[in-house]
């Protein structure tokens, strides 16, 4: 049984987001990562064709990560109950994975996502599909189905919950714990509020 690579694709990927936290994406060069993994730069491009393949694996790597948690989080019996689980995702699962959340924080385009390999770029394509299609269901099963409508769920469940990841990721503060239930709470209050305004 042979020995394991020293330098394999999840720790050469830990040096990049390592890179990420301390200086943003724009620090992650084949030349970096190698210092900050202990690893010649032959290994680094072993693994990485190009600086454009490194940084598309770092970004889907988190992306992946988040989205696999997001489905499943969404897999209720009630849609309502699936807008607060998917709230309630974002702040913890970004509470309890630091280095890959900061790497969210910023977008695919920071990563140089138009430079990526084509079966990258297919790949972030065919994940962000799958969790377009989890939200709108949600907003099907809550009759929310207008252009207004889309955008009223995709801020309840992504984009507030987002906002205090942000808050405190930028701010140097950890996350607390009872701020996912604020985000599952808000989601709630949004999207079980009829027209009248009344929660239901």
């Amino acid at each position: 049984m042979g020995r394991p690579p020293r330098h394999d694709v999840d720790g050469l990927l830990d040096a990049a987001a390592s890179l990420v936290a301390d200086a943003g994406p724009r620090a992650v060069t084949v030349a970096a990562v190698a210092r900050a993994a202990g690893a010649p730069s032959g290994s680094v491009y072993h693994r990485f064709p190009s600086r454009p393949a490194l940084l598309a694996a770092l970004w889907l790597r988190s992306l992946e990560r988040f989205q696999a948690g997001f489905l499943v989080a969404v897999d209720q019996d009630e849609p309502l109950a699936s807008a607060r689980s998917a709230a309630r995702h974002v702040v913890a699962w970004s509470r309890a994975n630091p280095a890959d959340a900061t790497i969210l924080l910023y977008a695919a385009a920071d990563f140089d996502a138009t430079d990526w390999p084509d079966e990258d770029r297919e790949r972030h394509r065919r994940g962000n599909r799958q969790v377009a299609r989890a939200v709108g269901e949600i907003g099907r099963g809550l009759g929310r189905t207008s252009d207004r409508d889309k955008e009223v769920v995709r801020m309840a469940i992504v984009d507030l919950p987002y906002s205090v990841v942000r808050r405190h990721y930028r701010s140097g503060q950890r996350i607390p714990r009872h701020a996912e239930d604020l985000a599952a709470e808000c989601a709630a209050t949004l999207l079980g509020a009829g027209r009248s305004g009344v929660v239901t």
